[in-house]
């Protein structure tokens, strides 16, 4: 009989655990912007996690947004021109 109620006690004690946790994620999701991961952090953490800033250029002929790093440029003089495949800086210098 007692380990009956000690039983019981312990399983109360780890639902009331499971409620609590879930109303304060619900609580924490409602009141702040909640990062994309779903990781739970607090918000000294949230600064630090979140991604730097990536300056994207727009192709001339298309449009699409690219990296500079990662785009096929063309310099000409002090301008340089960002586009995101070989196709479109072709058909930009034809129509140059």
């Amino acid at each position: 009989m007692l380990f009956r109620g000690l039983l019981f006690y312990v399983m109360l004690f780890f639902i009331a655990r499971a409620v609590w946790r879930l109303l304060q994620g619900i609580i924490q999701g409602a009141t702040s912007s909640s990062s994309s991961s779903g990781a739970r952090a607090t918000s000294g953490q949230r600064a630090a996690a979140t991604p730097p800033i990536m300056k994207l250029t727009r192709d001339p002929m298309c449009g699409t947004f690219v990296v500079p790093g990662k785009a096929v440029e063309f310099v000409r003089g002090r301008e340089t021109l960002y586009f995101c495949s070989d196709a479109c800086r072709r058909r930009y210098l034809e129509k140059a």
